[in-house]
């Protein structure tokens, strides 16, 4: 009794395995999908350190007084 109690628990073992290779074989076919919204983030990220770098630089000029200009308001 306990061999086949044994068996059953390894085929549901086998089907439970089964299915989790089969949903990250699925999961890993729609990856061509996400490698185009992956670029797309890519390229804002670099979008976004380029208009970082453009602020770093007006700050860290000398000509730009940040208190004169709160002062002024």
């Amino acid at each position: 009794m306990n061999g086949n109690l044994f068996f059953v628990a390894l085929i549901v073992a086998i089907v439970m395995c089964a299915s989790v290779v089969k949903s990250y074989i699925h999961r890993r076919a729609k990856d061509p999908q996400s490698d185009d919204e992956i670029a797309d983030t890519l390229a804002n990220m670099e979008a976004l350190e380029d208009r970082v770098r453009v602020l770093e630089r007006i700050v860290t000029e000398n000509r730009y007084d940040l208190k004169k200009d709160i002062d002024s308001l």
